[in-house]
């Protein structure tokens, strides 16, 4: 456009135009400027109330159910500080010691343990830890990664392909992998409000990211975030440690019990039935986000390197099931084949 050629009132337009364009663009980077300035302020006083870790949590490596015959199960559990199993005394109410314990008493079969989680660990962290894992010959991995991601505000596509590519190299080794997704962050009480929702909403979009890499390297996944989530809340005290960040002993061991079915399944021992969540075609991003937002649910490859996933919630410990609007299973159905085409 040229501007001589315009009109006087024509020029005065544009000029009053881009001075209040001007305007609202300063407006809204203070608006910027001071929601960034809450949250990071909110994340300070956060850290501030959370105690720092003051000591390691108890190793629970090991063999289980040694007075069983044949060849101990090699597990491994991969992670971060919920992973090993920070704020527990008890090497049996970590992690892995709960599931060495589970696997064992429904095998009969010995399971040894080789717990590699790193309290503060990152997903970037885990190609260390699949390294010493590959050493000990693993027929299962069990990870449970994300909450650091999120509270360190990690970049979202650099953490899913970390854990991405863990997984990959697991399988490709021969060994079962069910990986734990991102809890819900939102839950944790020191965290308020905006930075409470922010941490929500970051928590859920992770761990829909977590479920497409790990069922695309052939893995299962298991929905944690929007189950734990409301017990939490509900009941910190029980739920929460000492330092109302970390899980206390029962919080860990409800973790442990909602993903004891898939666990099982992976080792092709599970066979109770299992109820559908959804029906029909879908493509695996709308199944990761279906998982999200179902309790409990658990994502699986029909096959490695498919185009096929499953989705189905396992009832666990007589608790009552909770669906989201419209997502409840019909009576007498079979539980669905999702296709996965994404």
């Amino acid at each position: 456009m040229n501007f001589r050629a315009l009109t006087a009132e024509e020029r005065q337009r544009i000029r009053s135009a881009g001075r209040l364009a001007g305007q609202v663009t300063g407006a809204l980077a203070g608006v910027t400027v001071l929601s960034a300035g809450l949250l990071l302020r909110q994340a300070a006083d956060a850290r501030r109330i959370i105690p720092l870790a003051e000591a390691p949590p108890p190793r629970g490596d090991g063999v289980y159910g040694a007075k069983f015959h044949g060849k101990p199960l090699s597990l491994v559990v991969l992670g971060d500080s919920s992973a090993a199993g920070y704020g527990v005394h008890r090497p049996r109410e970590t992690p892995g010691a709960l599931f060495a314990t589970g696997i064992s008493r429904r095998l009969h079969r010995p399971v040894r343990l080789h717990r590699l989680a790193v309290v503060g660990c990152v997903s970037s962290g885990l190609p260390w830890q699949v390294d010493t894992a590959l050493e000990h010959e693993p027929d299962l991995a069990i990870i449970l990664i994300g909450g650091n991601d999120v509270t360190h505000v990690s970049a979202r596509a650099d953490a899913v392909r970390h854990l991405g590519d863990a997984v990959r190299r697991l399988r490709d080794a021969g060994c079962k992998v069910v990986v734990g997704t991102c809890p819900d962050i939102g839950a944790i009480q020191p965290i308020k409000p905006p930075l409470r929702w922010l941490a929500r909403r970051w928590s859920r979009q992770l761990a829909a990211a977590q479920t497409i890499a790990v069922v695309g390297a052939g893995g299962r996944t298991v929905s944690l975030g929007n189950l734990l989530g409301p017990m939490f809340e509900a009941d910190p005290t029980r739920m929460f440690g000492s330092d109302r960040f970390h899980p206390s002993a029962e919080g860990y061991a409800r973790a442990a019990a909602v993903m004891m079915p898939t666990v099982m399944a992976a080792l092709g021992e599970d066979h109770r039935p299992a109820v559908p969540v959804a029906e029909g075609m879908c493509t695996l991003s709308e199944a990761a986000d279906e998982a999200v937002r179902a309790p409990g649910t658990e994502v699986s490859p029909l096959r490695a390197g498919g185009r096929w996933a499953q989705l189905r919630r396992h009832p666990w410990f007589g608790e009552s099931r909770r669906w989201p609007l419209g997502h409840g299973p019909k009576p007498g159905s079979a539980p669905s084949a999702i296709r996965a085409v994404g």
